[in-house]
């Protein structure tokens, strides 16, 4: 008979299903931050008459984009 605690081998399970969930979701949202807060500062810039360089944006806007679904897909589907 396993002498292991039911709610413990509950949550070994589920951490085996989904590994290191909470530190890809903290490196989910920090990555999102970062994407968010470096398209304000390049917008800002732009703003202020600076030239913007269109790829630039669009690898930035792909990482706001990106991250953020990440975040999405890794919640908790309960």
């Amino acid at each position: 008979m396993s002498k292991i605690d039911p709610e413990l081998k509950k949550k070994l399970l589920k951490e085996t299903q989904a590994p290191f969930k909470g530190l890809r979701r903290i490196l989910w949202i920090a990555f999102s931050g970062s994407a968010f807060l470096g398209l304000l500062i390049m917008l800002s810039k732009f703003s202020s008459g600076s030239e913007l360089q269109q790829n630039n944006l669009l690898i930035q806007l792909g990482a706001c984009i990106l991250f953020p679904t990440l975040l999405f897909f890794d919640r908790n589907k309960n």
